[in-house]
Formats: structure tokens, sequence, C-alpha cells
């Protein structure tokens, strides 16, 4: 079995449970948002779908509105493939309704934040990795913390998008952070696949894991059945817990 296929995205992964029961994650480093996005720096979070943005740093965005730091979103995908088949979510659809649902996150963390909406096709970024990167180059600045999902996260888009980053935060001089989304769901307590040796724990006070509890309900296409292809929830019970947890887990 090659690599990615280890990473496969299946079923409703390790559960919350799981993760919680492990000690290696209070045993994690932690750092704060001050820390993470200095003074005049920006931080840009570039998200491959509508809703990363909240489930990888939704709570770090709360605490960063709250303390007056410049934030920036950027859309690589409208996420327009979430819905395969759909008759209830067909791309017109999920084209308006998905912006509009991440614009309404945004405004649950605190932030009167409009994303830089790339408009590239949700599920072919991989072939698109050069052409992301350059257009990251030309809207990311010399000392911006481009937060972004994990290189190794198990899903080709935010893989893709986590290479991309790396190239023009290398070319532009900001900093890289990767978050693991998709890679709670594939890999277990103590995994070794995971870069513990470069994670860091961000605390969330109550006020940011209510935030980010809110951000996430705004998701409403993909919390809710399809009745069309009977297929449940794209934003999976697992996923949903993991959002609610009183920290985040940041790659550096």
């Amino acid at each position: 079995m090659d690599a990615v296929a280890r990473r496969a995205i299946r079923g409703d992964g390790t559960t919350e449970a799981e993760w919680s029961r492990w000690p290696g994650l209070a045993r994690l480093p932690a750092i704060a948002p001050k820390e993470l996005v200095p003074a005049h720096a920006r931080a840009v979070v570039v998200a491959p779908h509508p809703d990363d943005e909240v489930l990888s740093v939704g709570g770090l965005l709360a605490q960063l509105a709250d303390c007056g730091r410049h934030v920036e979103v950027i859309a690589v995908t409208d996420g327009t493939a979430s819905h395969r088949g759909s008759t209830e979510w067909p791309v017109e659809r999920l084209a308006r309704t998905r912006p509009r649902e991440s614009l309404k996150a945004l405004q649950c963390l605190g932030l009167a934040v409009e994303p830089i909406r790339l408009g590239l096709p949700d599920g072919g970024i991989k072939a698109l990795r050069a052409v992301l990167a350059a257009r990251l180059v030309s809207l990311l600045r010399p000392g911006d913390v481009v937060f972004t999902t994990w290189r190794q996260d198990g899903h080709p888009d935010h893989e893709a998008t986590g290479e991309a980053c790396a190239l023009a935060a290398a070319s532009t001089g900001a900093r890289l952070a990767e978050v693991p989304v998709w890679g709670w769901h594939w890999s277990r307590p103590g995994d070794m696949r995971m870069p513990w040796s470069h994670a860091f724990r961000l605390p969330l006070n109550e006020d940011a894991v209510r935030r980010k509890r809110a951000a996430v309900n705004a998701f409403t296409s993909q919390l809710r059945r399809d009745a069309s292809t009977g297929s449940g929830p794209v934003l999976r019970a697992t996923t949903v817990q993991r959002a609610a947890r009183p920290f985040e887990v940041i790659f550096l």
C-alpha cells in the first residue's frame, strides 16, 4: 500500500474520544495567538474549500479578531464538488451557497472579512499547483503568516494547497503554518506519520470555542443529509466534534 492510500479518508475515522484519551496532545508545547502572528504581521488563511478556514484555525481567527490582528482569507475553490451526483445540491447552487456560508462563518468568528476568491476548480488543485503558487505569490507579503492545510493531510486539494503555499511562502518571505484537518481522521493517537516534533497546541478560550462552533454550524450545506443521493453529511460527526476542541494544533 502506498503512502497516499494509507492516508485515505474513509468512514467516520478516529473518534474524538480516542484522541482526547491520548496524553500526547496535552504534552504539546503551547503557543499563543500573539506569538503566532506578531504585531504588524498579517494572518493569511488559504482555504482549499469553504469551511477549511474554520475547521483548521477558526478558534485562532476568533482570538486574532479580539486582539486586532490583520486577517486575510484566500478561498482557493468555491467547494462545488462536495455533492457529486446530487440533484439537491447541483454545482450552480453550491457555487452560490458555499461562499455565503463562509462569509457568515467569518462573521460568527468576529471578522468583517471578504475572502479573496481564486475560483479554481474543486477537486483539481493538484494539476494547478503551480498556477495556485503563482497567484499566491502575487497576494503575499514578506512577514505574512500563512495558515493552510497540511501537505500530508490526505485530501488531494488540501495537500496541493499546502504545497503551493509552501512554495509561495518561501518565495515571498512569508512564514508557513500548516494545520491538519483530515489528518485527524485517518491517523491515530501517537501515529508517527503526523509530525509531532513540529506540532504546537494553541489553547482556545471559552468564547473562541463558542464562536468556532457557531461558525461550523454556518455550513448548512455540509451538515445535512442529501435526500437526492442518500448520502450523509459531508462534515461527519467526528469532524464536527473535533472542531469543538478547546485547542487547535499547528505544525510549524
